[in-house]
């Protein structure tokens, strides 16, 4: 081989080594991705698949999933069913937004007669109640009620505070045939809290819940209070001896 061939094989060889590095880089940013917490493979620092180290959600494995401590179904005027339930969340430091859940009610001969679906926030380490006003407007009887959360569809995050507690004083209890229950809900923040929901558990000697109710407060001033006011159309089938008030406050992560 000549010299002058020599040196057109070499530049040759230069030029189409730039041509197939220009190429890889394109193809590599074409068809390469990055890890991230969407791609269906454990990478990074995962716990799990695309869940736990950087990823902004928990693998299953990581959290004990809610319990139910109970379902009640309450008769209120005519043929209507309320359902109150309390869950736990034992998580000390996981928490999950719009849990769905599901409620499910049976009759004597096992057959289902009413179902609910809903969501629910559960906070860390907390006890959270569920209330379903007219859950059931029928002439069936219940003898069986059922809670389950959709676990494949929750989307558990670390939460290590719980949501503000919005404290309450002087219960009182006015009526009997149509009883109302009222109280003092308090801000103790530096700033307004609005649209707070606020569920209310009345037990009874027995340790039961007699009664349910929810309320709607649109504003609380900041460090200010505000009368809360519960309503019934119907006694309480017993005597009242406990009530338990819930303002339920959204859930932040840490």
């Amino acid at each position: 081989m000549s010299w002058a061939t020599s040196r057109r094989t070499f530049i040759l060889s230069i030029i189409a080594s730039f041509f197939i590095a220009i190429i890889a880089l394109v193809l590599i940013s074409v068809l390469y991705k990055s890890p991230s917490c969407s791609d269906n493979i454990q990478n990074q620092n995962e716990v799990g698949v695309d869940c736990g180290g950087v990823c902004p959600y928990l693998c299953s494995m990581q959290i004990k999933e809610p319990t139910v401590r109970f379902v009640s179904m309450l008769q209120n005027v005519g043929n209507r069913i309320d359902a109150i339930a309390y869950v736990d969340n034992s998580n000390t430091n996981a928490a999950v937004i719009n849990a769905p859940y599901k409620i499910e009610l049976y009759g004597a001969d096992a057959k289902q007669i009413a179902q609910y679906k809903g969501v629910v926030d559960l906070p860390p380490h907390g006890e959270v109640p569920i209330f379903v006003p007219n859950i059931y407007d029928g002439t069936k009887h219940i003898v069986n009620s059922f809670l389950s959360f959709s676990t494949t569809s929750m989307r558990w995050f670390t939460a290590n505070k719980s949501p503000q507690v919005l404290p309450y004083t002087n219960i009182k209890i006015i009526g009997t045939t149509t009883p109302r229950i009222t109280a003092t809900l308090a801000n103790p923040t530096g700033s307004d809290v609005t649209n707070v929901k606020v569920i209310i558990a009345v037990f009874g000697a027995s340790g039961n819940v007699i009664g349910a109710s929810q309320t709607l407060v649109h504003r609380i001033p900041a460090e200010e209070n505000v009368q809360i006011v519960f309503t019934w159309n119907k006694p309480f089938p017993s005597l009242p001896v406990k009530e338990e008030i819930w303002p339920i406050m959204p859930i932040t992560p840490s």
